[in-house]
């Protein structure tokens, strides 16, 4: 297991020094960065969890912010905060809450957050061996409630849009994609598309997720040839047991 972090802080102080020394008695390995694309660059690869210590700069450090919404996107980086309400309130204007696994507010717990942070180094270790589901669609909420729901079993990426779909899609592979049908600028239709023209993708498994479920409109689904569709409108454990079938239906072909 891989038991490092990067920690993001601008320069050190107390709290940060002691949240490091804390971090290295439960045998985190800790590596510091500053709040720059240069340094985070270094980390794109690994390791898989990042922890941002916030402060009242974010507003400054914009581009920093929207490159790490996208390593968390493109390289599936676990990225936990610590901050106040206000710093908290400033970073979701650019990095939504749907990419932080965690949120420590202070004043601080040391001992709490090593403890957290222990807990999910070994949780992201487990997830690694899951199946891999990229979850496609424009709906915020509709995208925080179904990962919740799929996070119980599989490893779950999500994106809110068919470009960044495939601009994930360029250097990672999942084990199926679950796409909105109906989004703006680009639709389902045209990711399935570009995900079939190209010999990289054209194998990966998708199943449409559709709000319509008239007759109609399922035809005009199932004419694209996706690997499914399911209903929008199912409820937790209808979906999960559908995906879970999908996965026991590929293992049967192999």
């Amino acid at each position: 297991m891989d038991n490092s972090l990067v920690l993001i802080s601008r320069g050190s102080t107390f709290m940060v020094d002691a949240l490091c020394k804390s971090l290295k008695e439960v045998n985190i390995n800790v590596i510091n960065v500053e709040p720059k694309i240069s340094e985070l660059e270094k980390y794109k690869e690994n390791p898989g969890v990042f922890l941002f210590y916030l402060g009242n700069y974010l507003e400054e450090i914009s581009d920093v912010l929207i490159y790490l919404k996208d390593l968390c996107i493109e390289y599936e980086k676990i990225l936990c905060t610590i901050g106040d309400v206000t710093e908290h309130s400033v970073l979701i204007k650019t990095l939504p809450e749907q990419y932080i696994k965690m949120h420590f507010e202070r004043p601080l717990k040391v001992k709490e957050v090593s403890e957290q942070m222990q807990s999910i180094l070994s949780m992201n270790d487990e997830i690694s061996r899951r199946k891999k589901i990229l979850l496609v669609d424009d709906d915020p909420t509709f995208l925080t409630m179904v990962k919740s729901w799929l996070d119980e079993k599989y490893r779950v990426i999500i994106v809110n849009s068919g470009m960044q779909a495939i601009t994930y899609l360029a250097k990672n592979e999942p084990d199926l994609i679950l796409l909105d049908y109906e989004m703006p600028v680009t639709s389902g239709p045209q990711v399935l598309e570009m995900i079939r023209s190209e010999s990289g993708t054209s194998g990966i498994p998708v199943i449409f997720l559709t709000g319509k479920g008239d007759k109609e409109s399922v035809m005009k689904v199932l004419a694209l040839k996706p690997n499914g569709y399911l209903l929008k409108s199912m409820g937790k454990e209808e979906l999960l047991k559908s995906v879970k079938d999908f996965f026991e239906s590929e293992k049967i072909k192999k």
